[in-house]
C-alpha cells in the first residue's frame, strides 16, 4: 500500500504531494513501482497534528481520487475517518476506507456499512494531538488485540461482512518505543482475531529511536521492519518508498513460500 498524503503538515512529506498535478504524479509513479493499493489521505494524524474540517479534506483528496481513477487501474483507499468524506471518495472512485479510528467517529461505521467497502481499523489510544504525551497500557500486545476484536464485533453487528474488514495495530499511534517493538515482535498474536493484518511502520519514530536516524533516512530501518512483520503474518504493508519495500517483501514472500514447502 502506497502512503500519498496531500496535506501540508504531514511527517514524513513535508507538504510536497498536496498540489493535485505532484499528487497525481507521484501516485504514478507508486503503482508502476508496483504498489498493490494507494491509500490517499487529506488531514495529518502525526502527532500534535490539528484538525482539518471535513469540507477542506474533501477538497483536497477528491480531485486526486477522480484523476487517478482514469490514469491507472490501481484501487485507491481514502485514509480518513470523516463520514462525509468517506461517502465523497467513494463516489470519486475510491475501493477501500482505512480509518485510524477504527469507525468509532459519529456516524462512521453507518456509513461504511452502506457504502459495502473494505474497511482498515486501526487501534489508537487517545486522539492524533495528544496520542504521543503518555501512552500506557497493562499488557500492549492485549490491550491491542482486544480492541480490534470489539471493533471487528461491531462492524459484523453494524452489517459490514467480515470478509471487508482488515486490522491493524497502529505503530506509532498512543504507543512508545517499546510499546511498538513488542507489537512487532509478537505481531502473530493478531492473527487469531482472524483478519488480515495491515502494518504501516515506514519512517515512524520508533525506528529513529533505535537507530538515531532523522525521518528521511529511516529506509534501511523501516524494510527490516517490514519484513519481519511479513514473517509474522502482515498481509498488507503500508509505506512511502514503494519500489524498495516491494523488492524486500519479494524476497521475504520467495524465502517464505520456499520455507513452506520444504517444511
Amino acid at each position: 500500500m502506497g502512503v500519498l498524503n496531500t496535506t501540508p503538515d504531514s511527517f514524513s512529506d513535508a507538504g510536497r504531494f498536496n498540489a493535485p498535478a505532484h499528487a497525481l504524479h507521484h501516485a504514478q509513479q507508486m503503482a508502476a513501482e508496483g504498489a498493490a493499493i494507494i491509500d490517499i489521505g487529506g488531514e495529518s494524524t502525526r502527532p500534535g497534528a490539528q484538525d482539518v474540517s471535513e469540507q477542506e479534506e474533501i477538497e483536497r483528496v477528491i480531485p486526486v481520487i477522480e484523476s487517478l481513477r482514469q490514469a491507472v487501474d490501481t484501487p485507491i483507499s481514502v485514509d480518513t475517518s470523516k463520514p462525509g468524506v468517506m461517502r465523497a471518495a467513494v463516489a470519486a472512485g475510491a475501493a477501500m476506507i482505512n480509518d485510524v479510528r477504527a469507525l468509532r467517529a459519529d456516524g462512521a461505521l453507518e456509513v461504511a456499512a452502506e457504502l459495502g467497502r473494505p474497511v482498515c481499523l486501526m487501534h489508537m489510544q487517545g486522539q492524533p494531538r495528544t496520542m504521543q504525551l503518555e501512552p500506557h497500557y497493562d499488557d500492549v500486545v492485549a490491550d491491542v488485540s482486544a480492541f480490534l476484536r470489539e471493533r471487528v464485533a461491531e462492524c459484523v453487528k453494524a452489517g459490514i461482512s467480515e470478509d471487508l474488514l482488515v486490522v491493524d495495530p497502529g505503530f506509532g499511534f498512543g504507543k512508545t518505543a517499546q510499546g511498538n517493538i513488542e507489537l512487532l515482535a509478537n505481531l502473530r498474536q493478531l492473527l487469531d482475531i482472524g483478519r488480515p493484518i495491515l502494518i504501516g511502520v515506514s519512517r515512524k519514530s520508533t525506528l529513529g529511536a533505535i537507530t538515531g536516524r532523522e525521518v528521511d533516512d529511516r529506509l534501511a530501518a523501516g524494510l527490516a521492519a517490514a519484513v519481519m512483520a511479513v514473517e509474522r503474518g502482515a498481509q498488507i504493508v503500508r509505506a512511502h518508498d514503494v519500489a524498495e519495500t516491494v523488492d524486500a517483501l519479494r524476497v521475504a514472500g520467495v524465502t517464505l513460500e520456499s520455507e513452506i514447502t520444504n517444511d
